[in-house]
């Protein structure tokens, strides 16, 4: 018969291609996988990643525990403090973000980061979603995370489980206080509900864990048929983001268009939209055709432009007011924009702007006009990019390029007549590289 001790060390997987890493806050569930991935790989193969997110009196004590943990059992131990300031939900919601902000940024290609929720986190998270959402899902066991993957190997077992191997080893970890607090939903989850649950039916956190497995199921084949779905809506890639023709998208029952934008995330590991973000858009859709609806939720943002629907990163808006150039700028030398964006340029021969230094690149001001190469007069900035089909929230970020006062092109869309160089004459070409799609 198989030991305890040995279920929960088989359970851990294959060593990967590329780096193990822990997610190691010092509590128990943390500490257990620690230790187990110690055994199950060696000591001189893990590395624990501890995140400091200072929003308890003990925070400091508690790195310096992890740190000594990992000393002691011979493992490295990454410790990074992260700032968690004011934003959307609640400072755990919060924490979260950042925690997994780090996680993301230090994990390579084959790397497999190993998170220690269990069984009882599992049903907590089931009942969570379903309160919050209407959504029966639970944590996945893996998925892709930044350039590397996420495992929850733990997630069959109840911490009971944990807690006597912990105690059977003699392992210390340390207590958050604020697993306490009641006013924290899951917390309530923990404490109140499911112990209740488990009064009337003992093995309520097996059956909520069961019930999880299958929505699990049900989420594989939603994501199969929003894939089915997506092939007929003309989906593409656009300078930031994604886009689909709306046709299509309206054309399909209500149920499977939901599904659809459900699992049309701009990132694998996004956070996907709720049901309120679904309905909000749902209202939208059939705004006029000249207005321009926003929907955002944590992991992104739908707009619609021109008979499109777009998908793009959480957070893209105007850029700031107070970060909008000049910046001087060669072009045989990449400019990196405050919003992420580059703007660099290719040699060309009779095409472009005419050599030379003394480039200046900035945002709109507002009010600037110019004379595109090809044309007898001048426009307004605004009508000419209304004409070139920028999407509007570009438009306040598109790079402006000047010389001796004077507009020279607009990022890489045009090129002004007076600055464009001529036939045998050297010339740059820009380009405009948007740094997310």
């Amino acid at each position: 018969m198989v030991s305890a001790d040995a279920e929960l060390s088989a359970a851990l997987p294959a060593p990967p291609a590329g780096r193990i890493l822990i997610g190691y806050s010092g509590g128990l569930d943390s500490h257990v996988l620690l230790h187990l991935a110690r055994r199950r790989y060696g000591a001189g193969a893990v590395t624990a990643l501890h995140v400091h997110h200072g929003l308890s009196p003990n925070a400091d004590q508690w790195q310096r525990h992890c740190l000594a943990v990992c000393t002691d059992l011979g493992v490295r131990c990454h410790a990074e403090r992260v700032a968690v300031g004011a934003g959307r939900g609640g400072p755990e919601a919060r924490a979260r973000a950042a925690r997994y902000g780090v996680f993301r940024r230090l994990l390579g290609a084959d790397d497999l980061l190993l998170l220690a929720h269990h069984a009882d986190d599992q049903a907590e998270t089931l009942l969570y979603r379903l309160l919050r959402d209407g959504v029966p899902a639970g944590m996945p066991e893996r998925r892709a995370l930044g350039a590397g993957w996420l495992a929850r190997p733990l997630l069959p077992f109840p911490r009971a489980r944990l807690h006597g191997y912990a105690l059977a080893r003699g392992l210390e970890w340390i207590e958050d206080e604020s697993n306490a607090a009641l006013h924290a939903d899951r917390n309530y989850l923990r404490h109140l509900v499911l112990p209740a649950f488990a009064g009337r039916w003992p093995d309520a956190v097996a059956r909520l864990g069961c019930a999880a497995a299958r929505g699990a199921v049900a989420g594989r084949l939603q994501r199969d048929l929003a894939a089915m779905d997506l092939t007929a809506a003309d989906e593409r890639p656009e300078r930031v983001g994604w886009s689909l023709d709306l046709a299509p998208l309206l054309a399909l029952p209500g149920h499977r268009r939901d599904n659809l934008l459900r699992h049309w995330l701009p990132a694998p590991d996004a956070r996907e939209p709720g049901a309120r973000a679904l309905a909000s858009l749902a209202a939208q859709l059939d705004a006029a055709a000249d207005a321009e609806p926003l929907v955002t939720w944590p992991g992104g943002q739908w707009r619609r432009f021109r008979g499109r629907l777009y998908l793009l990163p959480a957070g893209w808006g105007r850029a700031p007011d107070a970060q909008r150039g000049p910046w001087p700028w060669t072009p045989g030398a990449t400019l990196r924009l405050p919003d992420g964006a580059a703007l660099a340029a290719r040699t060309a021969t009779g095409r472009g702007m005419r050599g030379g230094g003394g480039f200046l690149v900035r945002y709109r001001r507002g009010g600037e006009r110019l004379r595109p190469l090809g044309r007898a007069a001048s426009n307004t900035l605004k009508k000419i990019l209304h004409e070139q089909g920028l999407e509007p929230w570009l438009r306040d970020r598109v790079p402006l390029i000047e010389r001796d006062g004077r507009l020279v092109a607009v990022g890489d869309l045009l090129v002004c007549a007076e600055a464009a160089a001529g036939p045998g004459e050297a010339g740059w070409l820009p380009e405009w590289r948007c740094p997310v799609r």
